[in-house]
């Protein structure tokens, strides 16, 4: 019996990738996913493993497919198209760059639509049952010390999307592999020498990428909300002290917002769930350089709130 991706044989889910498509669901969201590229069967099987298999269903949010844009470019410095619903939104990027590009437009599909949800940039986790809210500009080092946090028994809620509740503020999970780029990828083998990792795509415009498998327990629990605890601005600065700093609520409010999606779409809905949002978190700035020191704070955080 077939229960998760891993129960497929690679070679058997490279033919399902390759024909009719394989169906990924990921909190509420399903995808139909379909490719004949070898790195996006090869990353799908090893980060997607713990995932529920679905031979078919009745409807899909999001219908994607990589693959070469003409037969010349499946043979000379071959590339890929990523097409959604038949439409192209990107450029073509070369075939090495295969599964990156496909973590990309999954998470684009997210950003671009779905306004039922107020949406954020930043990663969530979960700890003694409440939500922490990471929001990062890039280099902020948020999805480095999320990963940091996942690999010490933080659940995951996603790595790129707070999906807010327009109802109850509740977060809502996306527990989908976490992105860590150049230096992060060997600091965080560091860390934990037990990472599972899949492929890497070198040359791309944000460098080096490679993604972290979710713990079973994070993917298990894809379905459950968490009401929120923390907003927390991290900030990795090469050889600083740790500093956790309150932060007044009326900053944490805009610089939320400014890593919103659709704050300003949802308008008089957006300003209440948004504060809604802060008003039960406790905000904090975090400037640090040391994971296992940074990691050690908030679970000592955690623990108070709890």
């Amino acid at each position: 019996m077939i229960a998760t991706i891993s129960d497929l044989s690679s070679l058997q889910l490279s033919s399902i990738l390759g024909g009719s498509g394989l169906y990924l669901k990921t909190g509420p969201f399903c995808y139909r996913i379909r490719s004949s590229a070898a790195a996006v069967a090869e990353g799908i099987h090893v980060l997607y493993g713990n995932n529920k298999f679905y031979s078919n269903l009745e409807f899909v949010d999001f219908d994607i497919r990589l693959d070469s844009p003409n037969w010349l470019r499946r043979w000379f410095r071959p590339k890929l198209d990523f097409y959604f619903d038949h439409q192209t939104p990107f450029k073509p990027l070369p075939l090495s760059q295969a599964y990156a590009f496909l973590e990309w437009g999954m998470n684009w599909c997210i950003s671009i639509h779905m306004n039922q949800y107020l949406k954020l940039h930043a990663a969530v986790l979960e700890r003694n049952g409440k939500a922490l809210v990471m929001p990062g500009a890039p280099g902020a080092g948020k999805s480095t010390l999320c990963a940091a946090l996942v690999l010490r028994g933080w659940r995951l809620l996603s790595d790129e999307h707070a999906l807010i509740s327009l109802e109850n503020s509740d977060l809502i999970p996306v527990c989908r592999p976490i992105s860590l780029k150049n230096e992060s990828i060997q600091i965080i083998k560091s860390f934990d020498p037990s990472v599972v990792l899949g492929p890497m795509s070198a040359d791309t415009h944000k460098g080096t990428v490679a993604h972290m498998k979710p713990d079973t327990h994070s993917v298990e629990l894809d379905s459950q909300t968490v009401k929120p605890g923390w907003v927390i601005f991290p900030k990795y600065t090469a050889e600083a002290s740790l500093r956790l700093t309150e932060r007044i609520k009326e900053t944490a409010f805009l610089k939320t917002a400014d890593q919103s999606f659709n704050y300003s779409l949802l308008g008089a809905q957006g300003f209440d769930v948004m504060s809604r949002l802060i008003e039960a978190s406790d905000c904090y700035n975090l400037s640090y350089s040391n994971l296992e020191e940074a990691v050690s704070t908030l679970n000592q955080l955690s623990e108070v709130r709890g």
